[in-house]
């Protein structure tokens, strides 16, 4: 086994590939493509809309969700309006679709330029990203599972998480599936922890991409029933929370739920009815009847394992298996959401040899996932030092081998956690390792 500073040293390889690969390859080809085919680019900043839609509502008391701020949208975003009439031309509108109450967050960034506010958020969600690894580990990595994984191994991930693909894309367009990630990491580790109100609120604040947490706060709310004297505060404080956000932005914007509907209604329709992962694979119609399966599959589960505490195996397998059927359920797929996947992932190297001691098919399941999970690294630096052979616009022909497995990760992962379960839940593992 290497020494942990070789590990890091050899992931900090991995992580400096990927970035160059986007830097040097994937973004490259995509200018010379949009070029190519008049495809419109401004500043491609995902949290534009929501800054531009937060500063005119509370400065200038515009409507967010209006047509004619969707239009400013797409200059800033774009470099102009998209026109339905060129063929290609983005379909996405990138209209202010989210929950109103996403403005509070976003309030004191309304006074200050883009320019500068892109560049502040792209380091604060670095700095949020590196530090959920921590508040992950607080929470997966107490009580029955033992002591925490030291500080080089905490390091190791963070660099690995911080030079992956999807981290990487969500730090490009400065996207807020990142903080929803930061938000849940420090919900689940202040709920582990006792502190019940902290994660209520915590739960809240992500509720700014509700497609994102929905699971979770099903699973919650069934975990509140099976202990309600113990657990009720966590329930009382979201929904106090919930109040509050909406209330305020009732205030802000009366009669803003409707506007907010419309506006995800519409969204739907120009993304084409948004798809995921189990759609593209399996066709919408197979897709949308395994997906409710799952989603049922999980609620029995929850059901059944509802009076384990926090602290127990239990718990931790089922925020990990909610995390990824989240993944496989969501209508949308982009590679940025598996930031979400970081706890299953952790549960899954945390027992790793049991898996890999337990049958063949599980020993099947578990190499599969990791070659997905380690595609990405080793095709950006193969990618990399072929740029150093090969002129640019030869190796970014190649630009999409690193996103091969992108579909495969989520459903890899969510297979391996049902293999898991009979020997968590049994408690038949064996002590799950640290690295």
């Amino acid at each position: 086994m290497l020494k942990p500073l070789y590990r890091i040293l050899f992931a900090l390889i991995l992580a400096a590939a990927t970035w160059l690969w986007v830097q040097k390859i994937a973004i490259p080809h995509q200018i010379a493509d949009s070029v190519e085919r008049g495809i419109p680019r401004g500043n491609l900043s995902d949290l534009y809309p929501r800054w531009l839609g937060a500063r005119e509502l509370l400065l200038h008391r515009r409507n967010p969700y209006s047509a004619d701020l969707t239009r400013e949208i797409q200059a800033g975003y774009y470099g102009r309006a998209i026109d339905a009439s060129r063929a290609n031309d983005p379909k996405d509108q990138q209209a202010f679709a989210y929950p109103l109450y996403v403005v509070f967050l976003l309030a004191p960034t309304v006074g200050l330029p883009f320019a500068i506010v892109q560049h502040a958020f792209f380091v604060l969600l670095i700095a949020a990203t590196a530090a959920s690894i921590p508040l992950w580990f607080g929470a997966l990595g107490s009580g029955e599972m033992g002591s925490p994984p030291s500080a080089a191994t905490q390091i190791l991930w963070i660099v690995l998480t911080l030079g992956c693909f999807p981290a990487i894309q969500g730090f490009k367009l400065q996207q807020l599936t990142l903080a929803v990630a930061f938000f849940l990491a420090a919900a689940m580790y202040g709920l582990v922890r006792g502190h019940l109100v902290m994660a209520g609120v915590l739960l809240a604040l992500a509720g700014i991409k509700p497609q994102l947490v929905a699971l979770t706060i099903v699973w919650l709310g069934i975990w509140i029933a099976g202990n309600w004297r113990e657990r009720r505060q966590l329930l009382w404080s979201y929904v106090a929370s919930m109040a509050v956000l909406i209330a305020g932005g009732e205030i802000l914007l009366p009669g803003w739920i409707g506007e907010f509907r419309a506006a995800s209604a519409a969204y739907y329709r120009y993304t084409e009815g948004g798809k995921s992962i189990l759609d593209v694979a399996l066709t919408p119609l197979f897709g949308r009847m395994v997906a409710a399966l799952l989603v049922c599959v999980l609620i029995v589960v929850i059901w059944r394992l509802r009076h384990h505490g926090a602290r127990t195996a239990e718990f931790r397998w089922l925020l990990a298996l909610t995390m990824a059927t989240t993944l496989m359920v969501i209508p949308m797929f982009a590679p940025y959401n598996q930031v979400l996947l970081l706890p299953a992932l952790m549960v899954i190297v945390q027992y790793w040899t049991a898996l890999w001691r337990r049958n063949a098919i599980s020993r099947f399941f578990a190499l599969l996932t990791m070659l997905a999970v380690a595609w990405p690294w080793v095709a950006s630096l193969a990618l990399v030092i072929a740029l150093l052979f090969l002129p640019g616009v030869t190796v970014q022909k190649a630009w999409a081998v690193p996103l091969y497995t992108n579909f495969a990760i989520p459903l890899l992962v969510l297979a391996l956690l049902l293999f898991m379960r009979r020997d968590v839940v049994s408690g038949s593992a064996e002590a799950p390792s640290r690295a």
